[in-house]
């Protein structure tokens, strides 16, 4: 009885469809009984040209929910979705706006820098290619650097701002050496261009060989107004008279408190990240050496952030038309410095 009715309002209703929506009908239960024909194993494969009926059925046939039986209506929604992403994503595939496409020279370069200098970030290769005249931003550095898997170093403490051009830090630290000794590295850093005024080895270090150190950073009238250093003992009543003697004012940090002359701390962050934590000290000759060369790097070559990504000596900009760019090593391999195919000569320091 049932089964009558219900075959009855069906034929009434196909006597009222249009003849366009009865055929879009027709197809779309013949299309779904092929479907099930090719169906291997009871399992249904919908190919790209079954999405794409539906999708274009979608949008012909207002009833299309009525006739879909092989999935669900959300399914061809979502094969709609998808096929409105990949029409936008091949309109859009030529002569689209933005910024020009990076050259592979520059791409290689950026991952040769990274990979041959693997204590550098992005900024010392951004300062690098700048003075190479190769005019790229630092986040397009960032995006073609060779990933490492240890983090960037740190970034800089609070600036000491005031007299910066009359003021110096003096701090020392310590390396091991291979049979276990202990050495004392002395450094005096003028904070003006961050250079390395003076430095010294000693075993043993006295308020007398302190004293010494600070006459011969600045013989004569070179003199600083002030120098900034810590508490240590070691800067005793004999190196207090010297330095009156050469009219310098000390300035004292608080106890416990690197913090507040972080210009030589990150001095010495910096020594021992990018040279000595890198090698083993045989003594005292050979520490002399090698911070005599990571000096030298460090002065003529080594890009530095607060100086605008220039080096503590000035490095003139190589443009591209000096030619093709070389790689230089520099203390001992452990890094890099590339210029244009003629050799730079440095200037007497």
């Amino acid at each position: 009885m049932f089964t009558l009715f219900f075959s009855f309002l069906g034929t009434l209703r196909s006597c009222f469809q249009t003849r366009a929506a009865l055929q879009l009908e027709i197809l779309a239960l013949r299309h779904q009984i092929n479907v099930l024909r090719r169906a291997q194993r009871g399992r249904v494969r919908l190919t790209r040209v079954d999405r794409l009926l539906w999708t274009w059925l979608l949008h012909l046939w207002s009833g299309w929910r009525s006739a879909l039986i092989i999935v669900k209506p959300e399914t061809v929604i979502a094969w709609h979705r998808r096929g409105f992403r990949l029409f936008w994503a091949w309109k859009s595939r030529q002569d689209k706006p933005g910024r020009p496409e990076m050259s592979r020279e520059v791409r290689d370069l950026i991952r040769k820098m990274s990979l041959a200098n693997p204590l550098w970030g992005a900024p010392r290769i951004h300062g690098e290619l700048l003075k190479l005249g190769i005019e790229v931003s630092q986040a397009t550095v960032a995006k073609y650097m060779a990933r490492q898997r240890k983090p960037p170093s740190q970034t800089w403490l609070t600036f000491l701002n005031n007299h910066v051009r009359s003021l110096v830090s003096t701090d020392f630290f310590v390396v091991p050496t291979v049979s276990f000794r202990v050495l004392f590295v002395f450094v005096v850093l003028a904070h003006h261009r961050r250079r390395v005024i003076h430095f010294n080895v000693i075993a043993h270090p006295t308020s007398e060989w302190t004293a010494q150190q600070i006459a011969e950073a600045f013989p004569w009238d070179t003199a600083p107004r002030y120098v900034l250093h810590d508490r240590d003992s070691v800067y005793g009543d004999i190196f207090r008279q010297r330095v009156r003697g050469m009219a310098i004012r000390e300035i004292l940090t608080a106890p416990r408190s690197p913090w507040q002359s972080p210009y030589v701390e990150r001095l010495i962050g910096s020594v021992r990240r990018e040279c000595l934590d890198h090698l083993i000290v045989l003594n005292e000759s050979s520490l002399r050496r090698t911070l005599k060369s990571y000096f030298d790097y460090y002065h003529w070559a080594r890009t530095h952030l607060s100086l605008e990504k220039d080096a503590p000596e000035t490095r003139p900009v190589q443009p591209p038309q000096l030619g093709s760019v070389v790689e230089l090593p520099e203390v001992g391999g452990l890094h890099h410095r590339y210029e244009r195919h003629h050799r730079y000569e440095r200037r007497a320091a």
